[in-house]
């Protein structure tokens, strides 16, 4: 059975995702057999394993950083927030339904021993498990019968690394105020304290690290800094989804919706030469791109009505009208069609008029259909001409109906010899998350919009595993050099 360890934070955003990814990484590195673990997440980035089974993104961008192929026992429940009070609940990749926030805390204790077979599994084929809790252990109102925070340590028999953010200021009232809403045999799981996201001269941190850890009665393991990584985003506090400048050889805006999903779609064109990619929320924002992006959503009938009110459909059907390039993935891409059936955020099944730039529409689906593929792009007109024949590999989460009319012409041909998406003059459409993943269809990309511009396109990009890997090199460097690895090790060996 595995040794484990838990990563735990006093807030979201602490960091404690990409400080999983690099511990995995260095244990990796260091002859481990290694493996992630959240026993529960809330997100809505997902990944889509081979089996066609839905998990966190984090888990799978960890199982990366492991080199293993992500497995939904590395997350065995995922909360895809549908409204503000109800969320999606996937148990083991499969779709439970959705409930309410009430409901599914009274029902998720009958979770656990999906979690624990989970869990167990995995331990038992591998030599180490870096656990991560999700929020603060400290939420008295979540304590009772809490699944991912000190009640899964207690179950794996995990000692806990108490992660605090100075990048946000207060980081030793975080901790300390994290430790003192403990619980004394929750506290005494505490074995090591880190400061995570750090910007400065370390030895001004240096007298407070030594008061706080006599005060508290917990060492320090580390100080990691501020590392410039480009690892993949779990969810919407992001900072990528903050960059709102124009700029770069060629412009490409995301829409950034309210219930935007799988955004992890556009980080293959945020590294790619010539690209500058931004997300846009308002109409004086938006500009004059040379690519629109309507990106996934977890419910586009409320995002198109909300594109509606605040004018931003206006401006996509203007910018469509004087040449501009528009893309839909997923729901932006059932936006885009003459008329959109399915569920808003209530769960209620709403049927209304779409954006009509593309010659299908959307009904709804009895059933949720899930499934990895490779596809190629089919001979094309408009803009896009010079992307026919590139490589596609993706995935696809169905949950509605895409019904092309007569005249409608596929973007795709898919492995099996069956077609998806559609385009009409500049606006393309298809229902494939993980579009740009592949170098030949970036490369293809960037000349197709270089020729609309009449400029000769720079550096071909990279290729994105290559690139992938090299980030986690540099996150097990940063890990490795600022933490005090020896006593991570120590601390692992001891257990509870």
């Amino acid at each position: 059975m595995a040794k484990a360890i838990m990563v735990q934070g006093t807030m979201s955003g602490a960091g404690k995702s990409l400080l999983v990814a690099g511990l995995c990484r260095v244990f990796r590195q260091d002859g481990y057999r290694v493996a992630p673990f959240k026993s529960q997440n809330m997100a809505l980035n997902s990944h889509i394993t081979r089996e066609g089974l839905e998990m966190s993104r984090a888990q799978a961008v960890q199982a990366e950083a492991c080199g293993i192929e992500p497995d939904v026992r590395m997350n065995p429940i995922l909360l895809k927030p549908v409204t503000d009070e109800g969320s999606q609940v996937i148990v083991n990749g499969h779709v439970r339904g959705h409930m309410q926030a009430a409901a599914y805390f009274a029902m998720k204790n009958t979770l656990i021993p999906d979690i624990m077979h989970a869990y167990e599994s995995l331990a038992a084929a591998n030599d180490i498990i870096v656990l991560e809790g999700a929020g603060s252990p400290a939420e008295i109102n979540l304590k009772k019968d809490d699944l991912v925070n000190m009640g899964m340590a207690k179950r794996a028999g995990a000692p806990v690394l108490l992660v605090g953010d100075i990048d946000r200021g207060g980081v030793f009232a975080q901790l300390y105020g994290t430790l003192a809403l403990l619980d004394p045999a929750e506290r005494a799981m505490v074995r090591a304290l880190i400061i995570n996201k750090f910007r400065g001269d370390i030895n001004l941190l240096r007298p407070g690290l030594d008061s706080f850890e006599k005060l508290s009665g917990k060492p320090f393991a580390g100080v990691i800094p501020f590392l410039s990584v480009d690892i993949e985003d779990e969810d919407s506090l992001s900072d990528r989804l903050r960059r709102k400048e124009a700029g770069g050889r060629l412009d490409i805006a995301v829409i950034r919706m309210p219930r935007i999903s799988n955004f992890t779609d556009f980080a293959p064109l945020e590294a790619t030469p010539d690209i500058c990619l931004r997300y846009v929320d308002r109409v004086e924002e938006l500009g004059h791109p040379d690519l629109i992006v309507l990106p996934g959503t977890e419910s586009a009938v409320d995002d198109l009505q909300w594109l509606r009110t605040g004018g931003l459909e206006a401006a996509v059907k203007r910018a469509a009208t004087d040449g501009s390039v528009v893309f839909g993935i997923g729901g932006g891409y059932h936006m885009l069609g003459s008329v959109l059936t399915g569920k808003d955020g209530r769960g209620t099944i709403r049927e209304i008029k779409g954006m009509e730039l593309l010659p299908v529409r959307t009904v709804s689906a009895e059933e949720e259909y899930r499934s990895r593929f490779t596809a190629e792009v089919q001979p094309v007109g408009g803009v896009w001409a010079p992307l026919a024949g590139a490589a596609i590999e993706g995935y696809q989460i169905k949950k509605e109906l895409v019904i092309p009319e007569d005249h409608a012409r596929p973007l795709l041909l898919l492995e099996d010899g069956s077609t998806e998406g559609c385009w009409q003059s500049h606006v393309y459409g298809c229902g494939v998350h993980g579009f740009f993943n592949t170098a030949s269809c970036r490369e293809a990309l960037v000349k197709a919009l270089c020729i609309m511009k009449g400029i000769l396109p720079g550096e071909a990009p990279q290729d994105r595993d290559a690139y992938k890997q090299e980030q986690y090199e540099r996150l097990a460097r940063g890990v490795r050099d600022n933490l005090d690895m020896e006593k991570i090790y120590a601390i692992l060996d001891t257990g509870l």
